[in-house]
C-alpha cells in the first residue's frame, strides 16, 4: 500500500462566508482559537485542523476573510499546494473572494476547488446565478477548471461531494522537486511550561528529526530541535507538507516569531535585496513606480520593500518586469519562491511573482552583465540557471546547499548539470589542493586570469631588473581575487597554458626578459662576489648597499634577482649567502642531526659547529627552522621533517 501523501490546503474567501464553519464540518476541528475570534464570531488569525482523504493526509490552513487581517491570510498561504475557495451563496463574489483569488494566483497554485456555501438559504435560480458569477471570476486562474460545490455546514449538504472533490484535487496535484534540504517558516510562536519555546509552521521542504541542529533566520543562530509534534501528536521527524509544531533549545520564545525561518544549517541566507520577476495585477489603481515603496509578503514575513526598475520609471497593470526589491530589513527566500506585493496605502494587492536571485547585489540599469545575468536565472532551463547562479556565487567551490538555493533544484541533479557544463567548455575546472577542484565559469575564469595577467605586467614594469617576480608577493596582490589556493590554481592553469613561466617560487611573462644595463650587470656580479667571499659572515644589506655607491636604488632588485637565478640564497635579517654555501651548511647540520640521535643542537653547539659567530647562527639556525631542515624545542634544535637518513631534501626558497 503506498504511503500516504501530506498536502497543504488553504481555505480563502470573504469574512462570514463560512470558511470555518465549512472545515469545522469536514474535520470535527473549529479552528478559532482566540477568545476575540469566538466572540466576534470572525476569524482573525491563522487556524488549523487536519482530514484524510485515501491516501492522502491534508493539512487545512484556514485563514481570516476580513480585509483588515490580509497579512494574516497572506502568511498562512504561504506553502499551500491546493486552495479551497468559499463563496456564500446569499452573498455571492465580494472584494475579499476576488483578493484572496488573486494573492493565491501569485502563489504558484496549481488547483483547488470552490465550495459554494449556505446553499441552504437560497433557491435553485439564485445558485445559478451565483454559479455563472463564480465561474466569471475564475475565467483565465489556476482555478478556472476546479468544481463547484454546493454545500450547507449546517444542513451537511454536499459535504460528501467536497471531499470526493478534494481528493480529486490531491490526484491532480504534481510532484514538486523537493530540494530536500529542510526549511520551515514560522507562522507562530508560544511557550508552554516545562516544554519552552515553540513554534509552528508548514514544512516547506526537507525533513527534519529530533536532536537535528537547525538554522534560526534572519538571526542565523544555531538552535537544536528538542520534540516534534504533528496535529497534537508527537513524532520522531516531519517533512514537505506538514504542518509541524517545532520544541527549540536555544532561543527564547519571545525572541522568535512569525516571519522567520528555520532551516538545515548552511541552507538559507539573509538578504536585502531580492531580484525577482513581477507580474503588475491587472486592476491595479495605478502604475508601479520606481522606488516607491510597498509591503512585501514573502513565507510568513512581512517587510516594506522599496521598489527598484531598471529600463523603466513605471511598471503598468498587466505588465511582467524584472526588477529589484530593496528591503527595510533582512529577509531569506530561495529560487523561485513566490511573493505577494501590496500597496501600503490605502491597502491593496498590487502584483507579485516569484524570486530570481536570493541574495542579490544591487544592479544598476547600466550594468547589462548583471542584467543578461538577472535574465539567464529567470530561464526555466536548469543548466542555464545553474551556470547563471555560480556566476553570482563567485568561484569559492560548489556548496550544493547554496547551489540548491540559488537554481532551485535539488541537489541529486547538481552533480550530472556540473558535468555536462564542463563538458560544453561553459565550466572550467581549477585545481585548489591535490585531491581538491572547483568548477567556475569560464567567462569568469578568463576575466580573472586577464587580471592575473595584468598584475604580473605591472610587476615587470614596476621592477624591470628582475627576470621574475616572487609568486607569493603576486598572490598577495591578488588577494582580492579570492583565496590564495584559487588564486594558485588560476596561475597553475595559466602556466599550463603557456601564458605564464611558473614555478613553486616565481612566475613571469613567457617573453618577459630582464632589462639591465651594462653597470647594473657588472655591480649584480660583485654584489654576488661580495657575499660569496663573505661565506657565513656575508656583508648585510647596508654594507652591500654602500659599496654599490651610486648605483645603490638597484641593489634591492639586483639581489632578488641573484635570488632568482639561484646564486644566492636569502635567510632572513637583511642577509644573503651563497647557494654553495648554503647547500654546505645544509649537509653540515644534517649530518650532525641524524648522527647525535636524540641529542639536540644549541644555538653555542651550531655556532661553533658553523665556525661562525652568534650575529649570523641565529638567523641561519631560523632559516633551517623553515626550510624543516631543524626543528626548534626550547633551546634546542633537533632533525626536522625535511631530513631523511638517506638523503638530504631538495633545497628550497625561503
Amino acid at each position: 500500500m503506498p504511503p500516504l501523501r501530506d498536502l497543504v490546503i488553504g481555505s480563502a474567501g470573504h469574512i462570514d462566508h463560512g470558511k470555518t464553519s465549512l472545515v469545522r464540518a469536514l474535520t470535527g476541528i473549529d479552528t478559532d482559537r482566540l477568545p476575540a475570534e469566538k466572540q466576534r464570531g470572525i476569524t482573525i488569525d491563522l487556524g488549523f485542523a487536519a482530514l484524510e482523504l485515501g491516501r492522502f493526509r491534508l493539512a487545512i490552513v484556514d485563514v481570516p476573510g476580513h480585509e483588515r487581517f490580509i497579512r494574516n491570510m497572506v502568511a498562512g498561504a504561504s506553502g499551500l499546494d491546493l486552495a479551497l475557495l468559499a463563496v456564500a451563496a446569499d452573498d455571492s463574489v465580494m472584494p475579499q473572494t476576488r483578493e484572496h483569488l488573486e494573492i493565491l494566483g501569485f502563489l504558484n497554485l496549481r488547483g483547488g476547488v470552490i465550495a459554494l456555501t449556505k446553499c441552504d438559504l437560497v433557491d435553485h435560480a439564485w445558485l445559478d446565478l451565483v454559479e455563472d458569477e463564480v465561474r466569471q471570476l475564475v475565467a483565465g486562474t489556476f482555478l478556472a477548471q476546479a468544481p463547484i460545490v454546493r454545500t450547507s455546514a449546517s444542513t451537511g449538504l454536499g459535504l460528501d461531494a467536497l471531499r470526493s472533490a478534494l481528493a480529486d484535487a490531491c490526484q491532480r496535484v504534481p510532484d514538486s522537486d523537493d530540494p530536500g534540504h529542510f526549511r520551515m517558516p514560522i507562522d507562530r510562536s508560544f511557550t508552554l511550561a516545562g516544554h519552552g519555546t515553540i513554534v509552528t509552521g508548514t514544512v516547506a521542504s526537507g525533513s527534519i528529526a529530533v536532536g537535528d541542529p537547525v538554522e534560526w533566520w534572519p538571526a542565523g543562530r544555531r538552535l537544536r530541535v528538542r520534540g516534534l509534534h504533528r496535529h497534537d501528536r508527537p513524532v520522531e521527524r516531519v517533512a514537505r507538507g506538514m504542518r509541524a509544531a517545532i520544541n527549540l533549545t536555544g532561543v527564547h520564545h519571545s525572541e522568535i516569531g512569525r516571519g522567520h525561518e528555520l532551516a538545515e544549517p548552511g541552507y538559507l541566507a539573509a538578504t536585502s535585496i531580492l531580484s525577482v520577476e513581477l507580474a503588475v495585477t491587472r486592476d491595479a489603481a495605478r502604475p508601479l513606480r520606481h522606488r516607491r515603496r510597498y509591503t512585501l509578503h514573502i513565507g510568513t514575513a512581512e517587510v516594506t520593500a522599496s521598489l527598484a526598475l531598471f529600463d523603466t520609471s513605471e511598471a503598468r497593470p498587466g505588465s511582467i518586469q524584472r526588477a529589484q526589491l530593496l528591503l527595510a530589513r533582512p529577509v531569506v527566500a530561495v529560487w523561485g519562491e513566490p511573493f505577494v506585493l501590496r500597496e501600503q496605502s490605502p491597502p491593496a494587492t498590487v502584483g507579485g511573482g516569484r524570486v530570481v536571485e536570493p541574495t542579490a547585489s544591487r544592479i544598476r540599469p547600466r550594468d547589462r552583465v548583471a542584467l543578461d545575468r538577472l535574465e539567464r536565472r529567470t530561464d526555466g532551463d536548469p543548466p542555464v540557471r545553474v551556470l547563471a547562479a555560480l556566476e553570482r556565487l563567485g568561484l569559492e567551490p560548489p556548496d550544493f546547499r547554496s547551489l540548491s538555493r540559488e537554481s532551485g533544484l535539488p541537489d541529486s541533479q547538481l552533480p550530472n548539470i556540473l558535468t555536462k557544463l564542463h563538458a560544453t567548455g561553459a565550466l572550467v575546472e581549477i585545481p585548489l589542493a591535490p585531491q581538491r577542484t572547483t568548477f567556475a565559469p569560464s567567462s569568469r575564469v578568463a576575466e580573472l586570469e586577464d587580471r592575473i595577467l595584468r598584475v604580473v605586467q605591472r610587476g615587470h614594469a614596476a621592477r624591470p631588473r628582475l627576470s621574475a617576480l616572487r609568486r607569493g608577493e603576486v598572490v598577495a596582490a591578488l588577494s582580492n581575487l579570492g583565496p590564495e589556493p584559487l588564486v594558485c590554481g588560476l596561475i597553475d592553469r595559466l602556466s599550463a597554458a603557456g601564458r605564464l613561466t611558473a614555478d613553486r617560487h616565481s612566475l613571469a611573462l613567457p617573453d618577459h626578459v630582464p632589462r639591465l644595463t651594462q653597470a647594473e650587470r657588472k655591480l649584480k656580479d660583485e654584489l654576488a662576489a661580495a657575499i660569496c667571499s663573505g661565506g657565513l659572515a656575508p656583508p648585510d644589506l647596508s654594507q652591500l648597499t654602500a659599496l654599490a655607491g651610486p648605483r645603490a636604488a638597484s641593489v634591492p632588485d639586483l639581489l632578488e634577482l641573484l635570488v632568482i637565478e639561484g646564486r644566492i640564497v636569502e635567510i632572513g635579517g637583511g642577509l644573503w649567502i651563497d647557494r654553495q654555501i648554503e647547500q654546505a651548511v645544509r649537509a653540515q647540520v644534517s649530518q650532525r642531526l641524524l648522527n647525535s640521535g636524540s641529542e639536540g643542537l644549541t644555538m653555542a653547539g651550531l655556532r661553533d659547529l658553523l665556525a661562525t659567530t652568534r650575529k649570523y647562527a641565529v638567523p641561519l639556525g631560523e632559516y633551517l627552522d623553515r626550510q624543516g631542515i631543524t626543528r626548534r624545542e626550547g633551546d634546542l634544535r633537533f632533525a626536522g621533517p625535511a631530513l631523511a637518513r638517506d638523503s638530504l631534501a631538495e633545497p628550497t626558497q625561503p
